[in-house]
């Protein structure tokens, strides 16, 4: 399993002597072990290595990783360069497309958003491969409750934007006034059009950051 080195180690820390991430960490070595779980396990913690807690500037929630092999690699929604874009993010390209003018690439790796603030965070951070949730309430939900609630904490305006239940479910920890709160139905192609399309997160998270004076996101994938 990897391991959180940055400036998140700090306020994480007391999380890892915690009983319930004895039990998440035993569970989860085992599962690599035994089974072929996704991201790999170096891979698990890339959220939080691309994204320092000091740069962060607007979070995006998802749920669990992709399940299916050579996806996932540690940044919901997120798949590596050579990857067949998935079907949600397709739908988040639309929008993006829609809300900003941006071109819809031909890749689907967002390591360029972690890399200028967006911490792309799925509420669990492993899976079972071709088992969608299969690693649901066996403890990574508490774990990026802790990390939800540093967020919350910081003294300075940060976006959230909750897709979808479970992200939405982090909502109950944000109650600091100086951060702004984006929902909308989850990208899937079974909820986007409920209301995700014409939600324009971009263009509002850029709006907020720049109301305060901070340099705003380049949404812009580029073609690879």
């Amino acid at each position: 399993m990897g391991a959180i080195a940055n400036d998140w180690l700090g306020p994480l820390s007391a999380e890892f002597k915690k009983p319930y991430y004895a039990k998440l960490y035993k569970i989860v070595k085992q599962e690599y072990e035994t089974c072929q779980v996704f991201p790999a396990a170096n891979d698990i913690f890339n959220a939080f290595e691309l994204t320092p807690l000091s740069e962060v500037k607007v979070v995006i929630f998802g749920q669990d990783p992709y399940h299916n092999v050579g996806q996932a690699h540690g940044l919901c929604f997120s798949v590596k360069p050579d990857v067949e874009i998935p079907p949600s993010l397709v739908n988040i390209y639309k929008e993006l497309q829609e809300d900003l003018g941006c071109y819809v690439p031909n890749n689907g790796y967002l390591e360029k958003w972690a890399r200028q603030g967006v911490l792309l965070l799925n509420t669990v951070l492993t899976v079972r491969a071709h088992q969608a949730n299969s690693h649901r309430g066996i403890g990574w939900e508490e774990f990026t409750d802790a990390a939800t609630r540093v967020l919350n904490e910081q003294d300075r305006p940060i976006v959230f934007i909750l897709w979808g239940r479970p992200a939405q479910q982090k909502k109950a920890m944000l109650n600091n006034p100086k951060h702004l709160i984006l929902e909308a139905p989850h990208p899937s192609p079974l909820s986007a059009y409920r209301g995700f399309f014409g939600s324009r997160p971009f263009s509002k998270s850029n709006q907020f950051l720049q109301s305060y004076g901070i340099a705003p996101i380049d949404w812009q994938i580029e073609n690879i």
